[in-house]
């Protein structure tokens, strides 16, 4: 299954990806030189949101929806959906 997550970086900025493996992608961006681009700077990430999704496309546009969203929404969203899961 794939999986869209919102982390939230060590200066407080939101990223938002997809993954199949979420746990070794939040090891990524904490401590690889896969971790994206974007979070090599703002290390540590904690995940703030996940959601499952069950095929690449339908996570994909979840993940474009949520991209487009301001940083006020984003909150909104780990604020209504709680506690990551996965």
């Amino acid at each position: 299954m794939y999986q869209v997550y919102i982390i939230k970086c060590k200066d407080n900025t939101l990223y938002t990806g997809i993954a199949l493996d979420l746990d070794k992608r939040i090891k990524e961006h904490n401590s690889s030189k896969l971790g994206a681009k974007y979070t090599k700077a703002r290390r540590p990430v904690k995940l703030v949101y996940s959601k499952k999704f069950r095929n690449r496309s339908t996570a994909s546009k979840a993940e474009a929806k949520i991209k487009a969203l301001s940083r006020k929404q984003k909150l909104e969203i780990i604020r209504t959906y709680g506690k990551p899961k996965h």
